[in-house]
């Protein structure tokens, strides 16, 4: 499966007991619907836990607001809550990333250019 959403916050690489390493991230996937016989759409917004084995390092560059491509297998984790109502949480287990966009944050300003003028000119 692959999905396409936006990094919630920077990613996380969490330390095993077995120095293995695994990045976590939340991805938001915004879809966007107009009910029959209404005028005003609705927008819904589904999160997914993400977890990625394969290259954590990676997760350096996986920063609040970046816009990835994943693909991988979709999970759901059941649970009931402290007051006892039942919920569940979407899972991604990745196993490849594309970085579409990078976050604004995350990216260097441009340097100036410096222009040549006449007096540069080496002839």
């Amino acid at each position: 499966m692959v999905i396409i959403g936006r990094l919630t916050k920077d990613a996380v690489v969490n330390h095993l007991k077995d120095e293995r390493k695994v990045a976590h991230f939340t991805v938001a996937i915004n879809d966007f619907y107009k009910p029959k016989g209404q005028e005003q759409g609705v927008t819904v917004t589904n999160y997914y836990s993400c977890s990625y084995w394969i290259n954590p390092p990676l997760a350096e560059k996986l920063k609040k607001g970046a816009l990835v491509e994943l693909s991988g297998r979709i999970g759901v984790n059941a649970y009931t809550n402290m007051q006892g109502e039942a919920k569940a949480s979407l899972t991604f287990h990745v196993n490849d990333i594309k970085i579409h966009q990078f976050s604004r944050a995350s990216v260097p300003p441009a340097e100036a250019k410096e222009t040549a003028t006449a007096d540069d000119l080496p002839f």
